[in-house]
């Protein structure tokens, strides 16, 4: 047998020896997830520990392909160059981002939505949009960033919208109650657990956008088509087994 055939022969085994060996003992590929805070889907508690829905899904589905998962946090735009340097290796969230085109993948399965409303005061007609948009003064939550049919209307000078921005979801609650904004622009369901933490009663809403969410991986990462595929089969086997994997 010639002995380049050999070294590769014995290189193949050594390898799968490797494999099962690292199988065996516990210890799977380590994944660098990248997330921002969005609670209550992604966020870090009071001790700094990674907590939400959309994390424990991406947990439990690495787990069941194979690998283990490593949560860290980071401001939304440190995701998106982390997805580019290879440094942050998934990302649960929306997939569809032109910047993020050539150095990411998705999974096919889409894992979950979350749904961008508009928020109005119950003496507020329903409005017109965006004619009605007009030189209001829209709430804002500090650092979320929208997709670009609502950042078109956010940034359209001919409707001069004002923008008042606020650092959580109860307190943009507070100032839509107080009159110091006419409208509020925010996602439901952190809507809905802070209109429930105020004891407020339910608002009437526009859906502006449905956004879906995947599971993004940098392009970057070893063996990323296998993981992005492995991530897929783990979403379609658990789904078949009865397991809920539905986020809130």
């Amino acid at each position: 047998m010639p002995i380049r055939l050999c070294l590769a022969l014995v290189a193949a085994l050594g390898c799968a020896t490797s494999h099962a060996q690292t199988v065996a003992n516990g210890s799977l590929p380590l994944i660098q997830v990248g997330f921002y805070e969005f609670p209550p889907y992604s966020y870090s508690d009071r001790q700094g520990r990674p907590q939400g829905a959309i994390l424990q899904l991406t947990e439990r589905l690495l787990q069941h392909a194979g690998y283990q998962a490593q949560f860290r946090s980071y401001p939304g735009a440190r995701v998106y160059s982390g997805l580019q340097n290879g440094s942050v290796q998934l990302w649960p969230g929306a997939p569809g981002k032109p910047e993020l085109a050539a150095d990411t993948l998705e999974t096919r399965t889409q894992i979950g939505e979350i749904i961008l409303n508009l928020y109005f005061r119950r003496d507020t007609l329903l409005p017109r949009i965006p004619e009605d948009l007009q030189g209001r003064g829209l709430i804002l939550i500090s650092g979320y960033t929208y997709w670009q049919p609502t950042n078109a209307l956010l940034n359209d000078p001919a409707l001069a919208i004002q923008q008042h921005r606020t650092g959580s979801h109860t307190a943009a609650l507070e100032m839509l109650q107080r009159r110091r904004g006419d409208y509020l622009l925010d996602y439901q369901t952190p809507v809905e657990q802070a209109r429930r933490r105020l004891g407020m009663a339910e608002l009437p809403f526009v859906v502006l956008q449905r956004v879906p969410l995947k599971l993004i991986v940098s392009r970057h990462t070893p063996g990323a088509e296998a993981l992005r595929d492995a991530l897929d089969r783990a979403y379609q086997e658990l789904q078949e087994a009865g397991e809920d994997l539905r986020l809130p």
